[in-house]
């Protein structure tokens, strides 16, 4: 099957980590492009795609936006642009190799396969994550099971950044519409795609924690992940979602 895939990758300040990023997705993928939209970093992120756009014409592409506004809305802005561009299968993805190019045509396969949604995750047998500080592992493993006790979501690792779509169940979605624009986002998307009975396939991964950068977790967004599951659970038993 010929399908076209496009991996979006949101940046602010990953100058570090950019550039070799896409060359491993790129260069080990001939069917998978790369669309990065990056909020105005500025440590020259953009600059830097720029220079990956030039190498890989219609290959690597780039959103670049004014100000800083948040994890979701690049998502959302991307995944408009996949869509128009008529992309089959939308991956998103960090630019911190937390996530592992490698795991991408082993998501792809699934959808390939008839899944409609596949998560990389790194709590499905057992935990699988590197060099975090065991504080960071426990309030994330918590923070797991009380998404799921609050959704009722079968699944283990709902925050998940990585997380490969098909474009369907996207495009079923009122991408206006969504309320968060940090991690919360994450759940959001699983929880209204789930909502509507695509069929989210998990698969295990190896989380690593990022060597380069510094990450853009602070208590902001996750007050706004603690506070938006409940507000998702409402808005499904008032019939919002």
């Amino acid at each position: 099957m010929n399908t076209r895939t496009i991996v979006i990758i949101p940046t602010y300040n990953e100058a570090e980590n950019i550039s070799r990023i896409i060359d491993l997705i790129v260069l080990e993928n001939n069917n998978i492009n790369v669309l990065v939209v990056d909020d105005n970093s500025p440590d020259g992120t953009s600059s830097l795609v720029n220079q990956k756009e030039e190498s890989f014409p219609n290959r690597v592409f780039l959103i670049k936006r004014f100000e800083k506004r948040g994890l979701g809305t690049a998502y959302i802005e991307g995944f408009k642009w996949a869509l128009k561009e008529k992309y089959d299968f939308i991956i998103s993805m960090d630019a911190d190799f937390s996530h592992d190019p490698v795991e991408l045509p082993k998501m792809i396969k699934y959808l390939n396969n008839g899944e409609d949604v596949v998560i990389g995750s790194r709590y499905l047998d057992g935990v699988s994550v590197v060099n975090w500080p065991i504080g960071r592992i426990f309030l994330s493993y918590i923070a797991q099971i009380y998404v799921r006790l609050i959704t009722n979501m079968p699944i283990k690792d709902p925050t998940s950044g990585f997380v490969a779509y098909s474009a369907k169940c996207i495009d079923s979605l009122n991408l206006d519409s969504f309320r968060f624009i940090g991690y919360a986002f994450q759940i959001e998307m699983k929880y209204k795609i789930w909502k509507k009975k695509f069929k989210l396939k998990e698969h295990q991964i190896i989380f690593m924690n990022r060597e380069f950068g510094e990450s853009k977790l602070d208590k902001k967004i996750i007050l706004e992940a603690v506070y938006g599951v409940l507000r998702l659970r409402l808005d499904s038993l008032l019939k919002k979602l």
